[in-house]
């Protein structure tokens, strides 16, 4: 059977978070939360709506998780150092050590899911998914 692309695309994301959800609540991580991670620790602290954007959700909803990870000792919030009226994001110790045990476990599945493609491939398949999400109003950060 022949399947379309945005039928394969979904399969493939439904098949990638099956294999990840157990990793996440091992962590203490729930839905979202790693990407959060992603963004402190590619840009370092960063402000709220930096969060929001990056992780394509409202202020009130990146808030919201935000108050969660900083209780499970993940990130911390503090004033920005440049503009005293706005604050920052940064990661903990815990946040930083959490995410690399994440992205081990993310490095797992994408191995196993590209065996066999070439560094050329892989190289080729990550340009069409990023020109395929910017067509469709994606921003990549």
């Amino acid at each position: 059977m022949e399947y379309a692309v945005h039928t394969l695309l979904a399969r493939t994301a439904h098949s990638m978070q099956n294999y990840l959800r157990p990793h996440l609540s091992k962590l203490g991580l729930s839905p979202g939360q790693p990407k959060v991670l992603r963004c402190l620790t590619n840009c370092g602290p960063c402000s709220q709506r930096m969060l929001s954007d990056y992780c394509e959700v409202d202020p009130a909803a990146i808030c919201r998780t935000l108050e969660g990870m900083e209780r499970s000792g993940f990130l911390i919030r503090r004033p920005c150092k440049t503009d005293r009226r706005a604050g920052e994001v940064a990661l903990t110790e815990k946040g930083a050590e959490t995410f690399a045990a994440w992205e081990k476990q993310c490095v797992q599945i994408e191995d196993r899911m590209l065996q066999g493609f070439s560094p050329e491939e892989r190289q080729q398949l990550s340009e069409f998914l990023a020109r395929a999400y910017r067509n469709v109003g994606g921003r990549l950060l």
